[in-house]
């Protein structure tokens, strides 16, 4: 008698699922990474809107925002905590973080120092 061999052996899908499961173990973490650098990229993003409110605020009024002023007015993006500090008429300081990254960035304006107006990871 003939037999039908259309199909697959129990082997050939195991092989294939041994497969998949080496490829998924080596994605998901690159994933989570990539997730955490998206993260990051946002809270950078609104450090550098809040130096851009803070320019035109001196811009009209020759003094920079104080504290809660400094970062109302724009909106921040979702899940992002920032706040300003030591605003003067000298300069400003700024930092930023997202709650689902562990990363905490700043900025400092008018203090003279190398990295003035550089967004910074802070350490």
């Amino acid at each position: 008698m003939l037999r039908n061999t259309k199909g697959f052996t129990l082997i050939e899908l195991l092989i294939v699922v041994v497969i998949i499961g080496i490829l998924a173990a080596i994605a998901i973490p690159q994933f989570a990474s990539t997730k955490e650098k998206a993260f990051d990229a946002t809270a950078k993003s609104d450090v550098r809107n809040a130096m851009s409110s803070q320019e035109a605020y001196f811009a009209d009024e020759q003094t920079y925002a104080p504290g809660a002023m400094a970062t109302g007015s724009f909106t921040t993006s979702s899940g992002i905590a920032i706040s300003a500090s030591a605003a003067s008429a000298g300069g400003y300081a700024i930092t930023a973080s997202h709650t689902s990254s562990g990363n905490t960035f700043w900025v400092q304006v008018g203090t003279g120092s190398s990295i003035e107006g550089k967004v910074q990871k802070a350490p």
